[in-house]
Formats: structure tokens, sequence, C-alpha cells
């Protein structure tokens, strides 16, 4: 049921009144959780979601005869052949190959992109950049679809097939009379699209699609559960799996004093020293994103990155957390004495803001990797997180210890597995069908 927002911030979801946690981030409301985490998690799996907490973020446009070389040195990705039409995940380094930006990139036409949910690093890199390009910042809303009827709800809500938009690619549809995009891409790992446009339609939009989506089973995904799908999908994600390196940038630093709004420095969290800023920063190797480096032109960080390609030290795993030990952080609430650090659920850290968590992955008292994005798995009946380790422990059914708690404070030592990666790996975005799937 629709109803007059109490908000003044701009939101781009409707206010259902039958819903009461909101969080406001970055100056925009966002639901924090509609029917509970448990039916909200299991929904990509099950049928489908619909989740707006990335609206207004700052979706940017990129114009003009050096638009492409500006893209170019600021993203360790190829452009030769990136035509119109077509979209990738875009990774901005700092001079270290640290990763200090990265969301997915748009290829409008010869001269033309658009950025989506990348960070300030770009607007920062532009700030430096002597050229022909102009920078054009919105803040649309961006709408995730996410799992196996996602295609029969869309469908459904613009009342035409969709079977033609491939993986990585967009075109223009329509939603309750409004012009929107689609386009195929997710972080779910499942079947996901998502509809970009003006903030002014959102809330209608939005409605129209959960509407269209009722008889396929669809729910509204909050801001509480959303890093549930990063985890099990396997996408690393900075501000909250690792830290964008931009906070560690002098340049960087000086340049968003100058801006109208605040960039808040991470939470600093974990068992590693908060001063351990590099152990909360990753490359794009230490996250699996390797085979999206093209040296086939100049970037910044190239020569950090071409060294860590010729001799990569750790890669990224899923681990799978002892259910005993985890039980006993629980425990530790019903005896006497300190506690161990809470373990929230579904996420913990909580998805409050910037996140900066760090926990030491250790093998026979060495420490072999850090553990980051920890999420309680509803749909698997886990406890898993992300885990950057050393090449060496990274085999499937190698037995660590995660040091769970913060530095400084009590420890647990939770038993874990490396497991698969990504954990969900049944019916992959990137391979489904459409013209074969079900109507």
């Amino acid at each position: 049921m629709l109803a007059p927002s109490p908000f003044k911030a701009v939101s781009a979801i409707p206010y259902y009144p039958q819903y009461g946690l909101f969080s406001l981030t970055g100056g925009f409301v966002r639901q924090w959780e509609y029917k509970g985490w448990k039916a909200e998690s299991l929904s990509w799996k099950k049928s489908c979601y619909i989740h707006a907490g990335l609206s207004g973020m700052g979706q940017i446009v990129y114009r003009g005869p050096d638009a492409e070389r500006f893209l170019a040195q600021t993203f360790v990705n190829g452009f030769a052949k990136f035509r119109p039409g077509t979209a990738k995940h875009a990774i901005a380094c700092d001079e270290r190959g640290l990763i200090a930006g990265h969301g997915v990139l748009q290829r409008l036409g010869e001269e033309e992109f658009c950025l989506y949910v990348a960070g300030p690093w770009a607007p920062y890199a532009f700030s430096r950049f002597e050229g022909n390009v102009e920078q054009i910042v919105k803040d649309d809303f961006l709408f995730q679809i996410a799992g196996p009827t996602s295609l029969a709800t869309l469908e459904a809500a613009t009342g035409e097939s969709l079977r033609d938009v491939n993986f990585l690619r967009y075109r223009r549809t329509s939603v309750a009379g409004h012009d929107v995009q689609i386009m195929r891409v997710g972080m779910a790992g499942t079947l996901a699209f998502e509809l970009h446009g003006p903030l002014p339609h959102a809330a209608e939009i939005y409605d129209a699609v959960v509407q269209a989506g009722a008889p396929h089973g669809i729910e509204r995904l909050g801001w509480q559960t959303f890093q549930v799908n990063h985890v099990e999908g396997g996408f690393p994600q900075q501000f909250w799996t690792f830290s964008s390196a931009a906070h560690d940038d002098p340049g960087f630093k000086a340049y968003m004093a100058k801006m109208p709004y605040r960039f808040p420095d991470p939470v600093m969290a974990g068992s590693i020293d908060p001063a351990d800023v590099r152990a909360r920063c990753r490359t794009p190797v230490e996250v699996g994103w390797e085979r999206s480096i093209r040296l086939d032109h100049d970037f910044t960080g190239r020569e950090a990155v071409e060294r860590e390609l010729a001799a990569p030290r750790r890669t990224v795993v899923t681990l799978e957390w002892n259910a005993d030990d985890v039980i006993d952080v629980y425990a530790s609430l019903f005896r006497e004495g300190e506690e161990y650090k809470y373990l929230e659920i579904p996420v913990s850290p909580a998805n409050r803001g910037l996140c900066g968590h760090a926990d030491h992955v250790m093998k026979g008292g060495d420490a072999v990797g850090i553990s980051s994005g920890t999420v309680y798995s509803y749909h698997f009946r886990k406890v898993i997180s992300h885990a950057t380790i050393d090449i060496g422990e990274a085999d499937i059914g190698n037995a660590v210890t995660v040091l769970w708690g913060d530095h400084g404070g009590r420890i647990k030592e939770i038993r874990a597995t490396v497991a698969r990666f990504p954990y969900l790996q049944e019916g992959r975005n990137q391979t489904v069908d459409l013209a074969a799937a079900t109507a």
C-alpha cells in the first residue's frame, strides 16, 4: 500500500507504512528491512527481489573526444573492443595497485560513457585530467531485480519480451508508462537485471515492479540483508568487503576536503590492528579480478599491477565457519565474564556505514590471509566469509582458523574450511540462456 512519505530526504522507494525500519545513508532514505532477513535472503535463489539501495549514489556521464582516453588511464580494463551498447565491470587502482574504485561502465556511444556507483575516485581523477571531456553527475534511481523469476517479473512489468537482453547489455523499455533503461547485470550471482531512470518517477516504477512480481514471489530487499548476496555470489565489494584505497591517498583527501559533501572514513574493526590500513585494501588479483586487466594501455598503478600479475601472492576464497565455534560465540552471552564479539545476523559487521573490517586467518600459528564480509546464509545454513589468502593455502578443504573479535579485545578462534568461490554456483547470470527460459 502506497502512502505519502513522512521523510523530507529524497527517496527512490515508495513509503509503505506497514514496514517501519529505515536507514538514512548518504542523505538518502533506504529501507532497512521489509518482511525480514530470512525471506529476503532466500529471494535470489527461490524467486526474486527488488532492491533500491544504490539509487541516488551518483551515476556519472563522461562525454567528449577525450572521454575514452580519460577512462582508459583511470581503469585497468581494456577499451580496444569496448563497443556501444555494452557494459563492463570497471576497476580503478591507485599508484600502489590497490583498488580505489570500481563499478559498472557503459559505452553509450563513440564519445560517451556512463559510470555507475563507483565511488568518488573517478571524479577525483577527472579533476587532474587535461583534455576535451565533460563530467555530468546524475542522481538517478537504480533498481536491482535479481533471482530466477526476475525475467518473468520484468516482462510482466514492461509488457514485452526481454529475452534479447544479454549479459552486460542494455536497452530502453518502459514501466508504468515511463521510459527506463534495463541492463542485465547484478551482484546476486543468479539471473539479474537493473532498471535506471530519473528519481521523480522512481517510487511509481518501484511499486509497479512489485505489483508485477507478486505472482512470481518477489520480495523487497532491504539494506540490512543486501550484502549477503555479495558474499554468496562471489562479488567482493568496496566499502564493506574491503576498503577503497582512496581513503589513504593524500591528493584524494585534499580534493574531498573542498567538496560540499563528506566522504566518511571507514570504521575500523576486526582482529587485525586498525592501524594496518593495507589489510583493509585489496588489489584486483587479491579479489579474483585479474581477467579484467589489460596491459595494452597505461593506467594509474600499472607498474604495481604488472608486478603482481607476474608473481601473485594471494587469491580469494570462501570460508565456511565451524558451526560449533559460531554457537559458542552466542553461548558466551549466557556465561559470566566478558563475552565474545557479537556476530550479527545476517551481516557482521552490520551494513550501517563504510566498513574497514579485517580478521586474521591463521594456519599453524602463521597469518596466511584476511577474512572479511562475514554473513549468515540462511539458504546454506552456514556462516561464510570472503578471504584473501596465500595461494598455497587456497585449496578447497584446507583447514584454517579465523581470529574473530576486535584488536585488543577478547578473541575467539573459529575453525574454518576453504570452500568454493563463488559459493553460489547454480544459475549464474552470465550462463542463463534467456531464449530457453520458461515464460
